[in-house]
């Protein structure tokens, strides 16, 4: 029974009527309540905690009304927009100096609070504030201080929701107690496991199970769990998939709804699909896409138009299948796109339509919305109209036959492409004309290797190869272009809402990095406190032929924003574009369906709602942007376990490589030709302490002033692999020509210079995997006499010291070229640390008073000095941590 039947005849105060959002309420309801934003504003100019009834007469409640505003106020308590203080007075939290925010944990047990307004900190959570909530958790907190890294800590007030039901993890027992331990490291407690009642579900150590939160965390007691599926052994083949799909809650079942409509689907375009449409079964259209492509999205075809071309870009049409509010589309959002595994897709359609009655097969009917362009001979897109069609694809086409048949001119791909090559050529022309169009406008290229992996027949990697991009992966990339941005075009000419890819420029902080970084190199970024893309297009022209490109380039490849979906059209920075839509891809993006449908009502001189979200286009960029960082992480998991497992039986071996990130706890190094990544832990730098130099990249000895830097080329040694926490470490065996040296002797290079004994370190020592004390232990140092250095000209006792660069030009003369970095496409630019991890400081042990002091690095002549050649004894700590999202390829299945 609502309050509108309570409550039919009495008209609204006028205080009632001055809410804001009255006009929303009502359409609700026939007698609204006053809306949360009212009451919160009143509450709020009141001044001080109220009384249910106190507060209901300030907002003139009626006595019928009364049950129904409580229940409306428990509402809100619960999702922490109210709360109550010990006197069960209603009070705001932000007047109590309280936040409101998501938990984020960190694998070493502390965690964050990740406040819901713009413009707060971060706050930390120590682990002991940490034992009672989990990873996703909705909180409130009280700032209580400050850390001793000066971040904001803050004290758990409230759980307002929980953000874990069910989670996936492997089966320990430990002092004959079962527990489960979450295979998502930021959740950092162990699960208990309470008995199964039925024997199908009694897991045995060394599963992987999925088990449904009986009990949440408290202050005093760990949570509880059940399992409720088994997902077989650890190893098993795939499984590393399937944990990745229930870890990141990427739903992969379509329900019986979905199923129950996709039936009723036809299985080929019916003569009643034609009405309304413009027919291209004549026009000569092509697919051109990977060899393992099974969707195929878009179709193309260019001839010469007067002195320009004319290019039509065909993409299925997925609304006419899809329609809002249907099961199809509701699953659909959800999914937000599809998820490419390797050996395995997740489709955001079913495989019916996904593969087979939206996607544009070669020789059958398909419907399509088409965008029809004509180009001029500069480049410039002079006109275009978007329109419906039926379109009968002459051929499915690959990246190697068109680039075979148009560059090489072999017989086998000139036999398959046939009389469909004129029409090919004059795409090719076309491409020249927008590539030299793209360089005048002044796009970002950045230059990426992409690496594909070939399987044995047990599912694991085989080998890992770099897949290398020909100019016919351009050549539809630029097509693709430039219909997404005659699409974005379209709809802010019409004033119609929708959902942008938008990439904005570098913050000013990141901004002041990049300059201060350059700076060092003589360097400069054109473009003053607002830098335009053609500004850094610029500047990597002028890099060309460094040895140290590659350095520079990921520098400034990181200091841009990762682009997002939003409805406020901010421009693409790195394509650079004022305006840019993504319309090419609707099988397996959710926000090109959304444009699709947008443009077809402006077609039809309608205005589009989604339904989702009640129409909120900013919420529901919000989600589509989350889905797309949720795929990449369940993709990255999987790809990290499974190198991972490839590389298990090569510890021991030595490669050669490149640091692909520096961060407070180490470096991540990628291997040359193997392109795996792993950790050389901080403390198997050396016996030092090395601090983090985030402006510069770099991790820098304090005594030594030894410097490790972005790109830097090193040789490791594989030493540990932790398949559970998909982790690798290797060991420093030789670094890079140092960076630094230091001019003039001090006391202790006086001191270094007799003659004494060295210790040679003859063991490596790695850290023990999780669970097990077990530790190495090195036998008794080697003594070995040194002979005395030459005799040294006398001087100052207090010798200046001072650091100089080494230019480097000669760095390079002594080490091989770096290889291309495993960098993500620019559309998919991720940040580098989220949060990194707190570094533990490196120990420095003492020599046994019984012996002789070592010979430090000091002592050395400097030319003779070689990072990770100084035989002193150092401490490692096989520790890896976690891995930045950014520092790694990314597969370009998804096109700019």
């Amino acid at each position: 029974m609502s309050s509108s039947k309570l409550k039919t005849t009495k008209k609204l105060s006028k205080l009632r009527k001055s809410d804001p959002f009255f006009e929303r309420e009502s359409l609700k309801y026939d007698f609204p309540l006053p809306s949360r934003e009212f009451v919160i504003q009143v509450l709020a100019e009141q001044g001080v905690p109220m009384g249910l009834m106190d507060l209901a007469l300030a907002l003139d409640i009626t006595e019928e009304e009364l049950p129904f505003f409580e229940r409306r106020m428990i509402a809100m308590q619960r999702d922490g927009q109210m709360m109550r203080n010990r006197h069960g007075d209603y009070l705001l939290p932000s007047k109590a100096d309280l936040i409101r925010g998501r938990i984020q944990g960190h694998p070493d047990g502390y965690g964050f609070v990740i406040p819901e307004g713009e413009g707060v900190d971060d706050i930390f959570l120590s682990p002991k504030e940490m034992r009672e909530v989990l990873h996703n958790d909705k909180v409130l907190v009280r700032v209580v201080g400050t850390d001793r890294r000066g971040r904001p800590e803050g004290k758990l007030v409230e759980v307002l929701e929980r953000g874990n039901t069910s989670l996936v993890g492997r089966v320990v027992v430990e002092n004959g107690v079962t527990l489960v331990i979450p295979e998502n490291r930021r959740i950092a407690q162990e699960i208990l496991l309470a008995p199964s009642t039925k024997r199908s579900l009694k897991a045995v150590p060394g599963q992987v199970v999925v088990v449904s939160l009986i009990e949440q965390p408290t202050r005093y007691a760990q949570p509880v769990g059940q399992v409720i599926e088994i997902l077989g052994n650890y190893a098993d083949p795939g499984m590393e998939i399937e944990i990745a799909l229930r870890k990141h809650e990427l739903p992969f079942e379509f329900s019986s709804e979905v199923k129950a409509q996709t039936r009723k689907l036809p299985l080929k375009v019916r003569k009643l699909d034609w009405k309304g449409r413009v027919d291209l079964t004549a026009l000569p259209l092509v697919t051109i896409d990977g060899e393992t492509a099974r969707d195929f999205d878009d179709a193309v075809f260019c001839e010469r138009q007067g002195r320009g071309y004319r290019l039509v870009v065909a993409i299925a049409d997925v609304s006419h299948y899809v329609t809002p509010g249907s099961p199809l589309d509701d699953s659909a959002y959800e999914r937000g796109n599809s998820v490419y595994f390797p050996r395995r897709v997740i489709p955001m359609l079913p495989e019916k339509l996904s593969n087979g009655l939206c996607s544009l097969n070669p020789q059958v009917e398909r419907l399509c919305m088409v965008c029809d362009m004509a180009i001029s001979s500069t480049g410039k897109i002079q006109n275009y109209r978007f329109y419906p069609a039926v379109m009968f694809s002459k051929a499915r086409l690959t990246y190697n036959q068109v680039a075979a048949a148009l560059y090489d001119q072999d017989p086998e791909a000139l036999g398959v492409v046939g009389e469909l090559l004129p029409h090919l050529q004059d795409l090719d022309k076309l491409f020249r004309i927008l590539l030299k169009a793209r360089a005048k406008r002044g796009a970002i290229d950045f230059e990426t290797v992409e690496t594909r992996m070939l399987f044995d027949e047990n599912g694991k990697i085989e080998k890992i190869i770099p897949e290398s991009r020909n100019d016919a992966h351009r050549i539809i990339e630029e097509c693709m272009l430039a219909a997404n941005v005659c699409s974005a075009r379209f709809l802010l000419e019409h004033e119609h809402p929708a959902l942008y890819r938008v990439h904005e420029g570098p913050t000013p902080e990141k901004l002041e990095k990049l300059r201060a970084f350059l700076g060092e190199f003589g360097l400069q970024l054109g473009g003053g406190d607002e830098p335009q893309a053609a500004d850094y297009a610029r500047l990597l022209e002028k890099l060309q032929g460094r040895p140290d490109l590659q350095l520079l380039q990921t520098v400034m490849l990181r200091s841009l924003r990762q682009a997002v979906y939003s409805p406020d059209n901010l421009g693409h920075f790195g394509l650079s574009y004022d305006a840019y839509t993504h319309f090419t891809s609707p099988i397996r993006r959710y926000p090109d369906l959304l444009v699709h449908r947008a443009i077809k009502a402006v077609l039809a001189s309608e205005q589009y709602q989604p339904v989702q979200e009640s129409g909120d286009w900013e919420t529901i960029g919000l989600h589509c942007s989350m889905t797309e960082r949720r795929a990449d992480e369940a993709d990255r998991d999987v790809e990290n376990w499974l190198k991972c497992y490839y590389m298990q039986d090569r510890i021991g071996e030595e490669f050669t490589g490149s640091v692909s990130a520096v961060v407070p706890f180490g470096l991540f190094v990628a291997l040359d030709d193997v392109f795996v990544e792993g950790l050389v832990h901080i403390s198997e730098l050396g016996s030092d302490y090395f601090h983090f130099d985030d402006a510069q990249h770099a991790l820098v000895g304090e005594r030594s002033g030894t410097r490790y830097r972005l790109s830097d080329r090193v040789k490791v040694r594989l030493m540990r692999v932790d398949m559970e926490a998909s982790k690798i470490d290797f060991k420093l065996i030789d670094g890079p020509a140092r960076a630094t040296e230091r001019v003039g002797k001090t006391a202790r290079d006086k001191q270094a210079a007799a003659p004494q004994p060295a210790i040679v370190d003859t063991v490596d020592t790695i850290a023990p995997c999780r669970g097990k004390k077990n530790r190495a232990v090195a036998p008794a140092p080697v003594v070995v006499e040194t002979p005395a250095p030459a005799a040294r000209p006398k001087r100052s006792r207090k010798a200046a010291t001072e650091l100089i660069d080494t230019p480097a030009a000669a760095v390079a003369e002594s080490a091989p070229e770096a290889p291309k970095s495993l960098l993500p496409v620019l559309d998919d630019i991720w940040e580098l640390v989220e949060r990194p991890a707190e570094p533990s400081a490196p120990t420095r042990r003492k020599a046994p008073a019984s012996k002789a002091p070592r010979k430090g690095a000091a002592g050395k002549p400097a030319a003779a000095r070689k990072s990770g050649a100084s035989k002193t004894r150092s401490t490692p700590k096989s520790a890896a941590g976690k891995k930045p999202a950014s520092s790694g390829k990314k597969k370009s299945k998804t096109r700019v």
